[in-house]
């Protein structure tokens, strides 16, 4: 492998100018094909083999007309304070209210609450519902601002009026002020890293590149706005770190005399290797979320692992090319007035072959920190063991759940209609269950139901039952169930345990089928899923990527010991996650208005994603002991040699990604912030306690048998050269050199 890329990078920097051409072509025409491109329906949520969905796709099938995938809204009326709702001048404005909604071209249809009945028992809370024919992203201005005026004619009137529902939910954004922060920040470390802006620039460049080409065929092939948001923030974090690696490998090799054409090309065979398997790990990670089932997860994950790939395929191949545009560029100053004065020596015929100290050859805060641990491996090792499981140590309350618009900050609508509805109608009314009741072939079908109806009514727990709606050909019946407690609690989910055990008793005595399904249950089902996939999906992931990092670090141990240090890793993360977003500690901070469960499909995703980048760490810092233990270097000067050489580049890469992660933290949808943070935590945890502490404290303890592989392994593993040793027989012919470039 090492010769085919140092190949494809010698050809990038030599046709530079037809590599760059290609990729803004390729650019140019994915961007025309996603502006042409229709707007992307909404992700349809589907559980496949959940209790949840059997009953969703039965309602759909004999209540035909019903299911809408239209917005929806529910405007919340409530009285001035020690009023009724009822009273003359609240009537009045609720139904101008309802009529100039109504009149919307885009409207399906408005309940109004004095004839359906909604509302409150104590008379200060009532609501309307509205159906559009159209998703929240077609709804027009006009109809968006139906609703909005109704808050301000409610106010003339003394009537608070808030909305819910999907109507008025904003798009997640695809950038903004923090994640404008988090790339300026990583501009700052790539800048202190290199001490050359174009070094700093190219990094930057390249992966705003590879992020245009990656959203733009995500969104060519009709792929959801989250798809792209996500996608966008792993895109954007690994485009920089696979360029600085490469970058920062040119500007070694340049130091050691080489000329830029060569550099490049033994850049992208070494550093470029483990590029390569690097974001293999990412991609394996990314796509292995298939194993859940769900198809929106399959969805992200497959999307991110896209333009990771991307990322991959511009550093291999752009990232050459441009330098080809900025050889010395990218040098420090004080290289770049040695490499002057040699060559002006060499112009006058006093060639003198010494090379120019690179950056990575000073012996810096790395070196020292790796010369420490390696003198006291125990002690470091059990320091760190014990402070990441304390960190990990709120995971054992971690509770998972689907969190709605009671997770939406208090100054949005949406929240504040949750809570009137909450007040007025009780906890249980913003989460219904629906029963769907298949009574095909029954003798009495409506007895069946009835009974149906009673034992739901008796069971703990249910506030109330509404009357069956039969459908047209009355093989099939749908009841709602309202909970006395919320949607994400304990309780509520104990009740729909409830509710499915006393199914086998009605069928055993009526015959009829009963499902309970509703956006509460189907949250529950996603939960449970998501805990029954995670065993099989750390099973295929992790094994799939331990069977990588053999390949290329030929060891057995090396592997393992990266894949424990991603459990503590991602024990860590979670643990921060639990603390603020379930404890609420420091919430306030980021922004978090309401604690609760962590999000169900958080785990699993950011398992798979940390995973990978977990892996990056491992295999950029551990690729260059193992060159220098592969070249005769003794295990432990091994450890201190990697660091010297690949310390600086992965703290500052560990910077970059810290900071766009964190800048997602800022965004407004409760999942990417939380994803943001977790990502931020996770690579911070293992990039310096576990990559940089634990890892050269383990090698150090197993000295020589850290790199151990049985014969018979060794032959049936093939031998990919991530070290670049096929590089390295180069020398033996006449070496590229700088001088010899500038003599000539």
């Amino acid at each position: 492998m090492a010769k085919f890329l140092y190949r494809l990078g010698r050809f990038s920097f030599e046709k530079r100018r037809l590599v760059v051409l290609l990729w803004l072509g390729v650019m140019a025409a994915l961007v025309a094909g996603a502006a042409n491109a229709p707007t992307p329906p909404p992700d349809s949520f589907s559980i496949p083999g959940t209790e949840s969905q059997q009953a969703f796709d039965l309602l759909g099938e004999r209540f035909p007309g019903t299911k809408s995938d239209g917005a929806e809204a529910r405007i919340v009326f409530v009285a001035p304070e020690g009023q009724q709702i009822t009273s003359e001048t609240s009537k009045a404005a609720i139904e101008k209210i309802v009529s100039e909604v109504a009149s919307g071209t885009q409207v399906k249809g408005v309940l109004d609450p004095f004839q359906t009945g909604a509302i409150s028992k104590n008379g200060s809370t009532a609501y309307a519902s509205v159906s559009y024919g159209a998703t929240s992203n077609d709804l027009t201005d006009a109809t968006k601002s139906a609703l909005t005026d109704a808050v301000e004619t409610g106010k003339s009137a003394g009537v608070t009026v808030e909305i819910g529902g999907s109507a008025l939910l904003a798009e997640p954004e695809m950038g903004g002020a923090t994640e404008a922060i988090g790339i300026a920040i990583a501009a700052v470390v790539l800048m202190v890293t290199f001490g050359a802006f174009a070094a700093a620039g190219l990094p930057l460049l390249t992966a705003l590149i590879g992020i245009g080409v990656g959203i733009a065929a995500i969104v060519a092939i009709g792929m959801s706005t989250t798809t792209t948001t996500l996608a966008m923030m792993l895109g954007l974090a690994v485009g920089i770190d696979y360029a600085l690696f490469i970058v920062s490998r040119y500007r070694t090799e340049r130091a050691e005399g080489y000329s830029a054409e060569e550099a490049a090309g033994r850049a992208v065979g070494t550093a470029g290797s483990a590029v390569v398997f690097a974001g293999l790990t990412v991609v394996i990670a990314l796509a292995g979320l298939a194993v859940v089932g769900i198809p929106v997860l399959t969805k992200m994950g497959l999307a991110a692992a896209g333009t990771v790939v991307v990322a991959v395929t511009i550093a291999l191949s752009l990232l050459p090319a441009l330098l080809g545009f900025f050889q010395n560029a990218v040098m420090p100053k004080k290289f770049r007035n040695a490499l002057a004065s040699r060559r002006a020596q060499a112009s006058g015929g006093d060639i003198a072959h010494a090379t120019v100290s690179g950056p990575d050859e000073k012996a810096g805060m790395a070196t020292r920190w790796a010369g420490f641990v390696v003198r006291r491996p125990v002690a470091v090792l059990l320091i760190g063991l014990v402070g990441m499981g304390a960190l990990a140590l709120p995971v054992t309350s971690l509770e998972l759940g689907m969190p709605g618009e009671e997770s939406q900050p208090t100054s949005t609508t949406q929240r504040r209609a949750y809570d009137a509805l909450a007040e007025g109608f009780g906890p249980g009314f913003n989460g219904p269950l629906t029963v769907a009741l298949d009574v095909k072939g029954l003798a009495d079908p409506k007895a069946a139901v009835e009974q149906a109806t009673r034992t739901l009514a008796d069971t703990r727990g249910v506030v109330s039952v509404s009357p069956a709606i039969f459908n047209q050909a009355g093989d099939a019946a749908m009841i709602t169930v309202v909970p006395s407690t919320g949607p994400s609690t304990t309780e509520t989910k104990d009740l729909v345990h409830a509710l499915r055990g006393e199914a086998s008793g009605l069928h055993a005595a009526t015959g009829a089928t009963m499902l309970v399904t509703g956006a509460t249950a189907m949250n529950i089902d996603v939960s449970q899923k998501m805990t029954d996939a995670l065993l099989p999906y750390l099973a295929v992931v992790v094994g799939l990527a331990i069977l990588l990092l053999m390949i290329v670090f030929r060891s057995i141990a090396v592997p393992i010991k990266a894949a424990l240090g991603f459990l503590l890793s991602v024990g860590a993360a979670f643990g921060v996650i639990v603390a603020v977003f379930q404890w609420g500690w420091l919430a306030e901070l980021i922004g978090v208005h309401q604690t609760g469960p962590v999000m169900s499909m958080m785990p699993i995703f950011l398992i798979g994603v940390v995973f990978g980048l977990a892996m990056d760490y491992e295999v950029f810092l551990v690729t260059r002991m193992r060159e220098a233990f592969a070249h005769g270097e003794s295990a432990k000067d091994s450890i201190v040699t990697g660091f010297r050489h690949s310390g600086r580049v992965v703290v500052a890469a560990a910077a970059i990604m810290i900071a766009v992660f964190a800048g997602f933290v800022g965004g407004g949808e409760p999942m990417i912030k939380m994803m943001g943070l977790g990502l931020a935590a996770a690579v911070f945890f293992d990039a310096f306690v576990v990559r940089m502490t634990l890892v050269p404290a383990v090698l150090a303890l197993l000295g020589d048998k850290a790199w151990w592989l049985p014969n018979w392994l060794s032959r049936i593993l093939p031998n990919v050269d991530v070290e670049g040793e096929s590089l390295a027989r180069l020398e033996q012919a006449e070496p590229e050199r700088e001088l010899e470039s500038a003599r000539a």
